[in-house]
């Protein structure tokens, strides 16, 4: 079966052109401008199948959305080539966008003014859905939501969350058969992040499309995505499981103690980790092969009254890894899988 989403050398840049201070030099770069380049995607191939999530991660000027506005067809590239559906996204044709949906997370697609029921219902007409059937949908999607009751309020007067949830039934009213969703989450509190990103593994269970998810908040990408792309300065520096992702960086652990009665004198648990003879608490982020002889060092020079052992955030790892990438290609390497 061929890949729902296809790329070749995929790749954009971006020009603009440098301008002096001064009325002067504004003039002068008028007639003689210097123009600047900035490559917002290196060529990039991907090869993604069907039904999966794809977790798109990477610092902020990465390349991710640029990645999406590509694959959804916002942006033409200036290099190489992406197949989506087996359509050219760039072509933007009729029987592509009925089967495609992009919710960019810091932008509304919904009309500011009007009750998203306005909005679903004028959706519906511009995808052909009829409108007994966009009716069901909507009002499926806005129970296991649940926000049905919000469906006519104005799309201004609802909490960012809410809006979220109705930029989401927007999304997905036209069945979309890939979905490219950035930061579904963002600025969320706890309850609508953990909310929404249930209803996505729940639909994507149910529906089977194929989904590119870029998030900020790296719970979103561990817990739904079958497969990780993490991208630094244009380049794809991973490409696989975020299990096989979480062995690229040694392990680390986070080792908290509270201390009835500290050692004599100052000792070193660790190298750089020093524990004082007045000290109560102690706590230290340390690779994982250390952490059982700091336990035993800690142990034999004073008592202990409580311990507890944390695993290394998902992101604290993928900071580490772009920090080692980062090293590697001044160098002149690369880490890229």
């Amino acid at each position: 079966m061929a890949p729902v989403i296809e790329t070749r050398g995929l790749s954009r840049a971006y020009q603009t052109y440098k301008k002096q201070e001064g009325v002067l030099n504004s003039l002068k770069g008028f007639f003689n401008r210097e123009y600047l380049e900035k490559i917002a995607l290196q060529p990039t191939d991907l090869s993604i199948d069907g039904g999966q999530i794809i977790g798109l991660v990477g610092g902020n000027g990465a390349g991710k959305t640029t990645l999406l506005k590509l694959l959804s067809g916002l942006v033409t590239p200036t290099g190489g080539e992406a197949r989506v559906l087996g359509f050219d996204p760039a072509k933007r044709q009729s029987d592509y966008l009925r089967q495609v949906s992009i919710l960019l997370g810091q932008k509304n697609q919904l009309w500011w003014d009007l009750p998203p029921a306005d909005s679903f219902e004028l959706l519906a007409r511009i995808y052909d859905i009829e409108a007994g059937e966009a009716k069901k949908r909507v009002a499926h999607l806005a129970d296991v939501l649940s926000c049905a009751e919000m469906l006519h309020v104005q799309l201004r007067r609802l909490s960012l969350g809410e809006r979220m949830k109705m930029e989401i039934i927007g999304s997905l009213l036209h069945r979309p058969r890939v979905l490219f969703l950035d930061e579904p989450t963002i600025g969320l509190d706890i309850v609508a992040q953990t909310a929404i990103r249930e209803f996505l593994a729940d639909y994507v269970e149910r529906e089977k499309p194929t989904v590119i998810l870029t998030s900020h908040y790296m719970d979103d990408i561990s817990r739904l995505a079958d497969r990780l792309l993490l991208i630094s300065k244009g380049h794809i520096v991973y490409d696989g499981s975020v299990d096989g992702f979480m062995g690229t960086v040694e392990p680390m652990q986070k080792l908290s103690l509270t201390i009835s009665q500290g050692p004599a004198t100052q000792i070193e648990i660790a190298p750089g980790a020093l524990l004082s003879p007045d000290a109560l608490t102690f706590e230290a982020e340390l690779p994982q092969r250390q952490i059982a002889p700091a336990i035993q060092r800690i142990m034999s020079h004073a008592t202990v009254q409580d311990l507890k052992i944390e695993e290394a955030d998902f992101e604290d790892v993928i900071r580490k890894f772009l920090e080692k990438d980062d090293r590697v290609r001044k160098d002149g390497g690369s880490l890229a899988t």
